[in-house]
């Protein structure tokens, strides 16, 4: 039995086999999830969040991602994609990039005071 899965905010989705990790469904949805350590919970820039109500789509965590992540990003829903498994229908939210937010933040201001000197 296959698993749908549903990556957001691309909304595009993908059937995998169960116990397939996030990062590998990702890949063959066409999402793109950066990794620098080739999915060995290393680099820790493969995070995702999945919603509540959907964590139980998921094996838990084992120690090497608890360790990593801690236990407060665990409790918003953070996982490593290359460590999570799933085990049923599941939705991921794919984080925006840190520094994508950044100079996102800085054009809307711009924007907004270019805006403000036409009033």
């Amino acid at each position: 039995m296959d698993y749908e899965v549903l990556f957001q905010p691309d909304g595009k989705k993908v059937r995998v086999r169960p116990l397939t990790n996030v990062l590998d469904a990702s890949r063959r949805a066409g999402v793109r999830i950066p990794t620098r350590c080739g999915g060995k919970a290393g680099c820790l820039m493969c995070k995702v969040i999945i919603p509540e109500g959907q964590r139980e789509s998921c094996l838990p965590p084992e120690d090497k991602e608890r360790r990593k992540l801690g236990s407060a990003l665990l409790e918003q829903g953070y996982r490593l994609s290359c460590q999570t498994k799933i085990t049923g229908g599941l939705q991921v939210s794919i984080p925006e990039d840190p520094l994508k937010a950044a100079i996102r933040k800085q054009l809307e201001a711009a924007r907004n005071r270019d805006a403000d000197d036409f009033i």
